[in-house]
């Protein structure tokens, strides 16, 4: 495996740090194109990237989309997802993070299962469906309210880039020990913490959230660190075919990868680059890696249950014959 990633990293030694730039090439450290995804993986050579990561628009009417038919919609993804497998470098990955496409009858269809088959038609492995969870969002009236997405990881090949050390999150139980058998007494966790698992408990990025900038379904810089960290190598490319304000730039320049992603839309590339260049500056507000999810305490005024609403709980139970 390490003669094929040669030729996919940039040694950090003498790699200078460019500001972004509009048009690819390879020795950019950070890519920025103002246009059609499928340009700028053109611009891109084959099996040059180690990673493709994004999170593309859902097809339910954002303002930086076109709403069209499902089946339309699922050639759109084709045409992507067939560039990306092409630019794949052999050990490398393709994280596709999707939620629901709302059809205008309010019927649900989850993206993860319906590109699924796409995926497979070139052939990709599929290695994990991550759930990402997280606790705000739209209140439904009449289906419970959606408060996951996921994370449909897929490898190009059997032998591929996947560094769990990189990723691990503390043990719940630290102090745990093996009860029996031959290493009974002994410590039974890993010193460097647990696997993460496959479901993920981060915030999304809303109102007050310290990334939230004026894009409608922007993902947390800590998503896609995971990703960057566990699935590529320092000085690994990279790609993000909808790129929206960088927040795979944000990541990979933190943790030394180059990044080239693709917007249609001017002024989410204008905050993108701002964003870079707060990061390099070492300014950029994000969300700490691995910081626990708020739990308000149970003496918070917000926590309690407001006097307002002690005669509606009553009246469920009365309904209910409790």
């Amino acid at each position: 495996m390490a003669d094929r990633l040669q030729r996919v990293l940039i040694p950090d030694e003498g790699r200078d740090a460019p500001a972004c730039q509009a048009t690819f090439a390879p020795d950019n450290e950070v890519t920025l194109f103002e246009g059609d995804r499928l340009d700028l993986l053109a611009s891109i050579p084959d099996e040059a990237a180690q990673l493709v990561v994004t999170s593309p628009p859902y097809n339910i009417g954002k303002e930086y989309e076109e709403r069209v038919s499902l089946e339309e919609y699922c050639e759109q993804q084709r045409q992507t997802i067939r560039e990306a497998v092409r630019v794949l470098a052999p050990v490398g990955s393709i994280c596709w993070q999707v939620g629901n496409h709302i059809g205008k009858d309010g019927e649900v269809y989850p993206l993860d299962a319906v590109l699924y088959p796409t995926f497979k038609d070139f052939g990709l492995h599929l290695r994990n469906r991550i759930v990402w969870h997280f606790g705000h969002g739209l209140h439904c009236t009449r289906r419970y309210s959606g408060r996951h997405e996921t994370i449909v990881w897929f490898t190009k090949t059997d032998d591929y880039v996947f560094d769990l050390d990189a990723v691990r999150v503390p043990q719940k139980y630290p102090g745990k020990r093996h009860f029996k058998g031959p290493k009974a007494g002994e410590l039974s966790g890993n010193p460097r913490g647990k696997n993460p698992t496959d479901v993920w408990d981060i915030p999304n990025v809303k109102a007050n959230h310290v990334e939230k900038t004026e894009h409608p379904c922007q993902f947390p810089v800590e998503v896609v660190e995971r990703l960057v960290l566990s699935l590529s190598e320092r000085g690994a490319l990279v790609i993000d075919p909808y790129i929206g304000v960088g927040t795979t730039a944000i990541a990979c320049i933190r943790h030394g990868r180059r990044c080239a992603g693709a917007d249609l839309v001017p002024r989410y590339l204008e905050v993108a680059r701002e964003r870079v260049s707060a990061e390099r500056a070492g300014v950029l507000p994000t969300r700490p890696m691995g910081k626990p999810v708020y739990k308000p305490p149970a003496t918070s005024r917000l926590a309690r249950l407001p006097t307002e609403w002690d005669s509606a709980s009553e009246g469920q139970g009365e309904e209910r014959g409790l």
